[in-house]
């Protein structure tokens, strides 16, 4: 017989009330180092197949926050030099409104025996128990991507290897408002039986 040593019941209401706020609503203050680590502690506990840990994390915080961004205006220019005003003043803001932006790096690249999308894979679990560990300590989180994730420039800013690459900023802070409740799916239109 298992003994379960969790009070399922608040372990389930912290999964189900997950909602993501929009980082334009993340304001100070974040994490102290000592609760980020923590944090930390708990999204590295995903599977890992291989033990191989091909992720590492990246903090953005303080000027740094704007710099990059101003970089990010240039360089949105350069992508598109028809850019309108807004838009580049939307990449200038990027990391400006949380306080921690933690961008999670995948280590990817040819391995023996694990495949790439295994360790993609992975990565994207340590974005996700990042977010969950966010809001335990009753921060706001929010995993985003967009056009600076996948740009070889910003990448060679950030000092990315060959092989890295970004799986996700996840920006965090406290909330200025509650995230509002969206419809979710129901599990039950999505779930069959395989039946040979």
């Amino acid at each position: 017989m298992s003994h379960n040593p969790f009070d399922s019941a608040s372990v389930l209401r912290l999964l189900d009330a997950r909602r993501s706020v929009p980082a334009k609503q993340l304001g100070e203050p974040a994490p102290d180092e000592a609760t980020l680590m923590r944090m930390l502690e708990s999204a590295v506990r995903v599977p890992d197949h291989g033990k191989l840990t091909p992720w590492r994390f990246l903090a953005i915080r303080g000027d740094a926050r704007q710099l990059l961004g101003d970089r990010l205006a240039a360089r949105g220019l350069e992508r598109d030099p028809g850019a309108g005003e807004a838009a580049v003043e939307k990449d200038r803001m990027r990391f400006s409104h949380a306080p921690l932006v933690i961008a999670v790096i995948a280590q990817l690249g040819p391995h023996a025996k694990i495949p790439e999308q295994e360790r993609l894979l992975s990565a994207g679990c340590v974005c996700f128990a990042l977010l969950q560990a966010a809001q335990a300590f009753g921060f706001g989180a929010q995993w985003l991507t967009g056009w600076p994730a996948y740009d070889s420039e910003v990448k060679r800013w950030l000092g990315l290897g060959e092989h890295e690459h970004v799986t996700g900023f996840i920006h965090i802070g406290t909330p200025k408002l509650e995230a509002p409740e969206r419809e979710r799916p129901d599990p039950h239109d999505l779930f069959t039986v395989w039946a040979p």
